[in-house]
């Protein structure tokens, strides 16, 4: 589907959800614009009712495309694979597209919601001892999936949504000195995808709102 018109992205940087959608516009190769809103500033950008218009969970991403408003990452990539040339985020196969669903939903509804900022900061003082549970009992249950379903990428020899799924899950266990270690697959997997210049280039340390300290 052809369109004049960039797509939007309403985000954060170090929005696993956003980064997500820009893994996706980077692999398929499209240009699209970033608003930065920012999840601390302010009491949170996302809480404004001005914000409220464009995603009424009050959370990032929010992408205007195509003339729609979307949100929830899984249900843009899908929509970006469907409407736009490029490589596909789903394989073809049934087998293949239901274990990427798979082990998508499972990062995107399993794990990342139960250590993302607004779970967190209802938290207190065991924000760090509640992210590395939730990480790991998600890991643990990825790692043998993974094992199963892997060949160079998450499922088989292509890049798909469970790969953009898996590495800013990984960042986030990272930044919560989750031992990734002892994931081995995981591990090597994600070492792998960080190699790819669309993971390289959505990357948190590269995008515009980017604090200058955490630049790369």
């Amino acid at each position: 589907m052809a369109t004049q018109t960039k797509p939007v992205l309403h985000g954060y940087f170090r929005s696993s959800c956003s980064w997500r959608v820009r893994i996706a516009f980077a692999l398929k190769g499209i240009e699209y614009d970033q608003v930065a809103v920012n999840l601390i500033k302010d009491g949170g950008q996302q809480l404004t009712e001005q914000y409220k218009t464009l995603n009424p969970m009050q959370q990032v991403p929010a992408v205007e495309i195509d003339g729609v408003t979307l949100s929830q990452s899984l249900a843009v990539i899908q929509y970006i694979d469907e409407t736009r040339p490029g490589p596909r985020l789903l394989p073809a196969d049934p087998k293949a597209r239901a274990q990427v669903r798979m082990i998508s939903d499972l990062i995107a509804s399993g794990i990342q919601p139960l250590q993302n900022l607004s779970v967190l900061q209802k938290i207190g003082a065991e924000k760090l001892p509640w992210a590395q549970h939730f990480i790991n009992r998600g890991f643990q249950a990825l790692e043998p999936i993974l094992k199963q379903t892997a060949g160079k990428y998450c499922v088989g020899d292509e890049i798909s949504m469970a790969d953009i799924c898996l590495v800013p899950q990984v960042y986030n266990a990272e930044r919560f000195k989750v031992d990734v270690g002892q994931y081995p697959t995981i591990k090597r997997l994600n070492e792998t995808l960080a190699e790819i210049e669309a993971f390289k280039l959505s990357h948190p340390s590269r995008q515009p709102d980017t604090p200058a300290v955490l630049q790369a």
